[in-house]
């Protein structure tokens, strides 16, 4: 292990940050015993109600012939304004159960604008329940995969309608995929499972896709991300040139200042433009008016599903979120019940301050399990165009040395109170695919064991200035620039780093904003970045292992972007990767073609074996506490339940039932 006169000094700094971390929090939490997750990730269903861990019935399994609008809308209908109830929702709608009462109409809800997705969730054509586990009809009411999974059929639930009253039809699929999919110039980089893929309308409800490959996996994406692949088809051809005179479009999208007809198009699929036009939704609340400072929804009137007494969902009329930049400022409303609901943007190292708000406030503190395998993971950049770090990264020893120099255990203790799990990025425990040691390798705390394969690798002090260097005396100096985002980034760097330069690594930390996380990760200029481990579940990890498999270029899985692109282009672009990366990407693409779910299996614990025995990435803490704050006014939250992009946040756990108590 490296000693020298100035390493000897940093110890210092790490024991005045563990001092001005650790006491006073732990202290107050001991008085306000926060609850204790599991550490395996698991919720006993029975917290939920039995309805929510099967398919959704229908009224008519139930029984419900009498539906009830709320008041707001029987006021518009009466009005003339809007057409009655029978006329807007499904012949047979779908019932959901709230989580403990039948709720009241009425009011306006208080959210911040992070915490929209949380509170307004997506309506998937296929949903996910709330184990994580399994997917369930939604609008799509049926589907048959036939021709060895190359062609996917799905039948349509009749009678359900867009927020502008519009019905959900196979066209709106099949809009979707000819002419935004595959369109280059709004997709201009296809992935490759999309090519020469077609769809095919059989009836106004029943569509089919056909690919030249197996796509089994289909039905995941259609469950976790499939309300990207549907469109209000009547309303979004105005905004396209295959549809309208293409000049006449440019003209009116210069007129708003946009660049492109794509810009505008985009802008109003996504609801980036401050007012209408709007796309249409099939969510419970639609975007109407958006400001510097705030957003407002209004209730779809169109929107699906009831509750068991025949009364139409949402229960709230109005939600009205306020844009705050700032965690901090967010952190201490949310705290003193300035927010009916939030949780999207707070930390789990403010759990005492939020159980403070139980006593002063009036607030709630749920206390839901995050679904990344682990809230930091470090990413060397495999693919670096400086040679000599490059070297330094693909070689194991020092991933080996990186990790095994990190101390979990003391991380899990100052940012997690002891409730996170140290652990490599992999799996939840709950997965099938999930080994125990693939979260434990190379996990154990051993600093002279890192500093031998440092040694090991001629990565020694030269100068005596206690860091390490390259065998002509330049300093090894590594830059790890990072986004603080959604998990605790900064403070985790903060140990990580200190741990680091204990054995002799100048690692510089830097923190970038969105933009340039974006430009520079994408285009490999970072020498080492972070992100979250998510896609952990059953739901998403085979189709989505980013952190295992270079099958994707982005921003967030960054350490191996040229090897991606290279299997992306088919080799034209890129590098070509090493053999053990060539057999990754031929294991993955075996496994979302199987339709052999023991062979599936296999594939994905093989992936995941490689990932522990080579530490692609590098994990630090995961399966940690979320804290989910509750204000007085709302009701039916449930009290647990899985956080994560894996199942959409809160899509299992029906905000549509939320209620605010008058």
């Amino acid at each position: 292990m490296l000693v020298s006169k100035n390493a000897a000094q940093k110890p210092y700094k790490r024991l005045t940050l563990r001092a001005s971390l650790v006491p006073a929090r732990l202290l107050v939490l001991a008085l306000l015993n926060l609850p204790q997750p599991s550490l395996a990730a698991e919720i006993n269903p029975d917290i939920w109600p039995a309805s929510w861990l099967v398919p959704a019935k229908t009224a008519s399994e139930l029984n419900i012939t009498d539906f009830k609008e709320p008041p707001l809308l029987a006021a518009l209908v009466e009005n003339g304004k809007l057409p009655p109830l029978s006329e807007r929702l499904p012949r047979d709608p779908m019932v959901l159960e709230p989580a403990d009462s039948i709720g009241s109409y009425g009011g306006t809800a208080r959210i911040f604008e992070s915490d929209w997705n949380m509170f307004n969730p997506v309506e998937s054509p296929l949903s996910i329940d709330p184990t994580v586990a399994h997917i369930f009809p939604n609008t799509i009411k049926t589907w048959e995969l036939t021709d060895e999974g190359r062609t996917i059929t799905f039948k349509l639930r009749a009678g359900i309608k867009w927020s502008d009253g519009e019905p959900l039809d196979a066209d709106d699929f099949i809009f979707f995929h000819r002419h935004q999919l595959l369109n280059p110039e709004l997709t201009p980089v296809l992935d490759p499972r999309w090519l020469d893929s077609r769809t095919e309308k059989i009836d106004d409800l029943t569509f089919s896709y056909h690919f030249k490959e197996p796509f089994p996996l289909l039905i995941n994406l259609m469950a976790q991300l499939g309300d990207y692949y549907v469109i209000p088809s009547d309303y979004m051809r105005q905004f396209h040139p295959d549809f309208v005179n293409r000049e006449a479009l440019i003209k009116r999208i210069r007129e708003e200042g946009y660049i492109s007809w794509m810009a505008y198009y985009n802008a109003i699929r996504l609801w980036t433009r401050n007012q209408p036009p709007l796309m249409p939704t099939l969510r419970p609340f639609q975007l109407i008016k958006r400001t510097a400072t705030s957003k407002l929804y209004n209730r779809n009137a169109y929107y699906a599903k009831v509750d068991p007494q025949g009364q139409q969902l949402p229960y709230i009329d109005k939600i009205n979120a306020d844009i705050i930049e700032n965690q901090d400022v967010l952190a201490a409303k949310a705290a003193t019940g300035q927010a009916d609901f939030a949780a999207f943007e707070l930390k789990t190292q403010d759990f005492p301050l939020f159980k403070l708000g139980e006593k002063t406030a009036g607030i709630q503190v749920h206390v839901w399990k995050r679904l990344h395998g682990s809230d930091v993971i470090i990413e060397p950049n495999l693919n670096i165009r400086d040679e000599r770090l490059k070297a330094v990264f693909q070689d194991i020893r020092f991933r080996k040395a990186l990790s095994v120099a990190i101390n979990r255990d003391e991380m899990n203790s100052i940012i997690y109170f002891n409730k996170g799990v140290p652990r490599q990025p992999t799996v939840i425990p709950t997965s099938r695919f999930f080994e125990p040691e693939f979260a434990s390798a190379y996990a154990e705390y051993d600093p002279a064991q890192a500093g031998i394969w440092l040694d090991e690798m001629g990565l020694t002090d030269r100068d005596g200035d206690g860091f390490r260097d390259y065998a002509n005396e330049d300093r090894l100096t590594i830059t790890l620039e990072f986004l603080d985002f959604e998990t605790p980034k900064n403070i985790s760097l903060e140990l990580v780093t200190s741990y680091w330069r204990e054995v002799g690594l100048d690692i510089r930390l830097k923190e970038v904003d969105p933009a340039l996380q974006t430009s520079r990760a994408t285009a490999g200029l970072m020498q080492m970045t972070v992100w979250h481990a998510d896609r952990t579940t059953d739901i998403l990890f085979p189709f989505q292992p980013m952190w295992y498999v270079p099958m994707h270029t982005g921003w967030e899985e960054s350490h191996w972007n040229d090897w991606a692109t290279y299997y992306l282009s088919k080799g034209l672009r890129g590098e070509r990767p090493p053999a053990e990366i060539i057999q990754l990407q031929t294991w993955w693409d075996e496994l979302t073609r199987s339709t052999n779910p023991q062979r599936v299996t296999t594939l994905g614990k093989n992936i995941l074996r490689s990932t522990a025995e080579n530490l692609w990435t590098i994990g630090t803490v995961g399966l940690a506490p979320q804290p989910v704050i509750v204000g007085h006014r709302l009701k039916n939250v449930a009290v647990q339940g899985y956080w994560g992009w894996d199942n959409r946040w809160t899509m299992p756990y029906h905000p549509a039932t939320w209620y605010l108590e008058k």
